[in-house]
């Protein structure tokens, strides 16, 4: 049964609809794979196993049913696959902190949109993953749930916002994951970790039950998306969760399902560096890895200057705060905020509620509200920035970036790079989609990956790309989590 670990998405679901294996089983091994890995990558907040086990067993019975009157092709896409869920979405019954002391004591009384649909699409719900307190940054790590590491090395980072989801899926421990993204939070885990992860076009997938909210002009810079074992993984769960609700009336986009693996016509135009950051040398390997391979499949490689690139974290940073009717200080303090001075002293004699990360994101959110102007000017330089961007992709082009200026830091190690996050960031104030695959691993065994982007609504070309990347240099391998 621990062959079911290795196994994408879409070959579990065949085979439960075959009857190979019983929701059941596949439930139970996923459970043990779990409790095995989950003391070294402390990944997983709250589980709902009874639960879920006896939901697996009614999808068995349903799955036998359906195979006896020869309909088990038409049984939901993910009947009876199991899963984990990104505590920042609600799941009901479950908490909903958002991974603050002060929202300890808050659980979800109703499912997130996209939860309903995973549900509504068979998918069993194992559990919550860990987040950063708040959100917005990249080390997992919060006061009531403690730190995630990284299934490759455990004293390394498994990336944030969704490194809970990353370490699991990374790890064999859940099929699949759905994370969410406003600057890099699906991606930079997924290439920290090893795995296929996608940052849909802005305003394709609902943000209905997600804390903190994105609402109004904010909205389409945060995509929730699917966290999985293979490219093809991430397109089945993206047609699940995307298209427009009631209850995120600003969601307009459809997914029209994956397209097939041919490149010619598709035009790549590869960057690897924002021409600012210093992007180390395994990173940039991995953008001319992938490029060659693209080429070597019929694709055109076309160089492209941007000089606005350069700028890529301030356009973000002014975008993300010129739009957000709610204010990080607020997100981590409600009303009243946060005391910064209180706070910060307090930090050092462990009496503060709020980690070192959340605070020092919140004072540099209050230092960017104070300049409106450079805001203004950072904003314009983003709307040139996407239609420049945009016209050189055109219908049928993709780009190559880094994901990351290199592989997974040792805990703690991100404040060296803060502002590296740029690499992720800007594609989501741009609203592009963007898929993150594994493309092999450096010396020391850390996994490397690049980011395939389109124009906005080229959902299905960046995932058809990055098959065409996962199926020549390598894609997931699980990882097996050492002490």
């Amino acid at each position: 049964m621990s062959a079911l670990l290795d196994i994408p998405v879409t070959g579990l679901a065949a085979r439960i609809r075959s009857g190979d294996v019983s929701p059941r089983e596949l439930l139970d091994v996923h459970i043990e794979r779990i409790r095995s890995v989950e003391p070294l990558i402390n990944a997983l907040t709250a589980d709902r196993f009874e639960a879920a086990r006896a939901e697996a067993d009614a999808a068995g019975e349903a799955a036998a049913r359906a195979r006896a009157r020869g309909e088990a092709d038409a049984l939901p896409p993910l009947h009876g696959v199991p899963c984990t869920i990104k505590e920042f979405l609600r799941v009901e019954g479950m908490p909903w902190t958002g991974g603050m002391r002060r929202r300890a004591h808050v659980r979800a009384d109703t499912d997130a949109v996209i939860v309903r649909r995973l549900r509504a699409a068979g998918a069993v719900v194992m559990g919550t993953s860990n987040v950063p307190e708040g959100g917005l940054w990249m080390e997992t790590y919060n006061a009531l749930y403690g730190r995630t590491c990284n299934p490759w090395d455990l004293g390394r980072t498994s990336g944030g916002s969704s490194g809970g989801e990353g370490a699991l899926v990374a790890s064999g421990a859940s099929p699949f994951g759905i994370g969410t993204d406003v600057g890099g939070s699906i991606r930079i885990p997924a290439a920290f970790c090893g795995i296929p992860g996608h940052k849909p076009t802005g305003l394709l997938v609902p943000n209905d039950g997600h804390f903190p909210p994105a609402t109004g002009r904010a909205e389409p810079y945060l995509c929730a998306g699917p966290m999985g074992r293979s490219v093809d993984d991430l397109a089945l769960l993206l047609g699940v969760i995307a298209g427009p609700d009631p209850a995120s009336p600003q969601v307009h986009r459809t997914f029209g399902g994956p397209e097939p693996t041919d490149l010619r016509g598709v035009t790549v135009i590869p960057f690897e560096t924002n021409g600012r950051m210093h992007v180390r040398e395994v990173m940039r390997g991995a953008v001319r890895r992938s490029a060659d391979a693209l080429a070597t499949r019929g694709a055109t490689i076309k160089e492209v200057e941007l000089p606005a690139l350069r700028n890529a974290f301030e356009i973000w940073s002014a975008m993300l705060s010129a739009a957000s009717e709610v204010h990080y200080a607020n997100v981590l303090g409600g009303e009243d905020g946060v005391d910064f001075l209180r706070e910060f002293l307090a930090l050092p004699f462990g009496r503060s509620d709020y980690t070192f990360a959340a605070l020092t994101l919140t004072a540099a959110d209050s230092i960017t509200q104070v300049f409106g102007g450079t805001v203004e000017r950072f904003v314009s330089l983003g709307v040139q920035l996407q239609a420049e961007l945009e016209a050189a992709l055109g219908p049928r082009g993709v780009l190559l970036h880094p994901p990351y200026s290199r592989p997974a830091p040792r805990h703690r190690d991100a404040w060296r790079t803060p502002f590296d996050a740029a690499c992720t960031a800007i594609f989501n104030v741009l609203e592009l989609p963007v898929t993150v695959v594994p493309v092999g691993f450096e010396r020391r065994g850390l996994p490397l990956a690049v980011q395939v982007g389109a124009a906005r609504g080229n959902d299905a070309l960046t995932l058809a790309v990055s098959r065409a990347l996962e199926e020549d240099l390598g894609g997931w391998v699980r990882a097996e989590p050492r002490a």
